[in-house]
């Protein structure tokens, strides 16, 4: 096993990076606290802002926890983090805060202490194959996990699962049948997913300039997908749009009864600007063999930020959520929570928060079940917030912003434990084709701030992030 060379340095790169003799990037020079020799190795105790730079798959066995490369360290892990990293195909570099890990020669062991419910671990895992835009539904603990691959203009969006919450991922299936048909630009034009019944995945996406046939006005049609019986591959994707045109920011959500509900924001026919843009669904009373045309969902003249995204949901009782930004006049972009409790026939709507800003911010919003309630995430004024909306009364509370201060707090995600713990995450600093850093803070079942947070740079252009928790109450980003 090759010792480091703490001097660090090679041709490209800063000269403060820790490498090893055959080339790879191990860590900060600067961030290594003290080395304690061997007889074949050198080890080194690093703390706080590790980073990992894989050059190859190879080094996926970097990832793994091998006790036999650490027993000449053993006298100096007398603590370890409450982080670890999972082993992924092709995750690339990251930066993980407040952890403690043991290099030794160039192997990484990654320790994690035994489970503590009061404090879990916070794992962070790329997207798998270098996708991008992650959306995950955690459902009789399958972890779903859909994502976007390839030329953000026009790309494909692929499926997987995991059954044991992360450690392994069954091999990509391609959602969209037709090659390059779906499209990543602008961060909230790439797929949504929902589990209906009986366990059927269900998708809906904005399609590229590929997708045929094309909508009203030679636009983007909204494409829809379903699991096939077999699970081995998704049926031939299709429009649920005709008559609107423009569309943009498509959602879905799925129930117990085997209704599915797609929803998007369009203009209507001799629609002008974002004032008479209108919240549009395509309602499957089928598990989505077939769906109903295209109607208005919200009749109030609020208009839609166009290039913003929705978020469809259906909780443990088959009560639907929709969140969607306005614009009315063009500049009251609030953001609007609508409620249905008819399967989709009627929605009621209420303004939750309020922002005045005559362009389109971009905006996207999160949805997920919380015991009997539901927890929604959203953005406004640079600023990410979360609440709960009360299972009996329909009503949001207890809405709680990010804490501190950031730049351009975007597009939140969230996850809740057993343990009634959620995991607030967002992103800060991105832009448009832009990447930038995912942040976390845990909070306790009352919405109080615990000491558990952290942020890490990494997060690609045209990308989101989400969460999701493991039976034993810990959390996984995804980023």
């Amino acid at each position: 096993m090759p010792p480091f060379n703490p001097e660090g340095g090679s041709p490209g790169l800063p000269a403060d990076f820790l490498i090893a003799q055959d080339g790879r990037i191990v860590a900060s020079k600067s961030e290594y606290m003290h080395s304690i020799s061997g007889p074949s190795m050198r080890c080194f105790i690093l703390r706080r802002n590790i980073r990992l730079i894989e050059s190859d798959r190879r080094d996926q066995r970097l990832l793994q926890a091998k006790r036999e490369s650490t027993a000449g360290c053993a006298s100096t892990t007398a603590r370890v983090g409450q982080i670890d990293i999972l082993s992924v195909t092709d995750m690339s570099a990251r930066i993980v805060t407040g952890l403690s890990l043991v290099m030794c020669g160039v192997a990484l062991v990654s320790a994690v202490g035994a489970a503590n419910p009061a404090k879990p671990s916070i794992n962070l895992m790329r997207v798998p194959n270098s996708g991008i835009q992650p959306q995950i539904v955690e459902k009789d603990g399958i972890v779903h996990l859909l994502y976007f691959t390839g030329d953000p203009k026009g790309g494909d969006l692929n499926y997987v699962e995991s059954r044991d919450y992360g450690k392994t991922f069954s091999k990509p299936i391609r959602v969209n049948s037709e090659s390059g048909t779906a499209m990543a630009t602008g961060n909230i034009r790439g797929g949504q997913m929902a589990i209906g019944a009986d366990g059927r995945v269900h998708v809906a996406w904005i399609g590229s300039s590929l997708a045929q046939p094309r909508a009203a006005s030679n636009s983007a049609p909204v494409l829809y997908a379903r699991m096939a019986d077999t699970k081995d591959h998704f049926e031939a994707s299709h429009h649920v749009n005709d008559a609107s045109w423009g569309a943009d920011g498509a959602s879905i959500a799925a129930d117990s009864k085997d209704d599915v509900f797609v929803f998007w924001h369009a203009q209507p026919p001799g629609g002008r600007n974002e004032a008479e843009r209108r919240l549009w669904i395509a309602r499957s009373t089928n598990g989505g063999k077939s769906f109903a045309g295209e109607r208005v969902a919200y009749s109030e003249p609020t208009g839609v930020c166009g290039c913003c995204g929705t978020r469809a949901f259906a909780d443990a009782d088959d009560t639907v959520y929709t969140l969607f930004r306005a614009a009315t006049q063009v500049i009251h972009r609030d953001m609007y929570l609508l409620t249905s409790m008819d399967r989709g026939m009627i929605f009621h709507g209420v303004d939750i928060a309020r922002w005045n800003v005559g362009a389109c911010v971009m905006s996207s919003a999160s949805l997920i079940q919380s015991g009997k309630d539901v927890l929604a995430a959203w953005e406004s004024e640079k600023q990410v917030y979360f609440g709960r909306v009360d299972h009996a009364t329909h009503q949001l509370g207890g809405v709680t912003a990010a804490p501190d201060s950031g730049t351009n707090r975007k597009y939140p995600a969230i996850a809740t434990n057993n343990n009634g713990q959620t995991l607030f995450v967002w992103t800060e600093n991105m832009a448009w084709a832009k990447g930038g850093s995912v942040v976390w803070q845990l909070y306790d079942r009352s919405n109080h701030p615990e000491a558990v947070r952290g942020q890490t740079t990494g997060v690609p252009a045209w990308s989101l992030v989400a969460a999701f928790a493991r039976r034993d109450g810990s959390f996984t980003i995804v980023y």
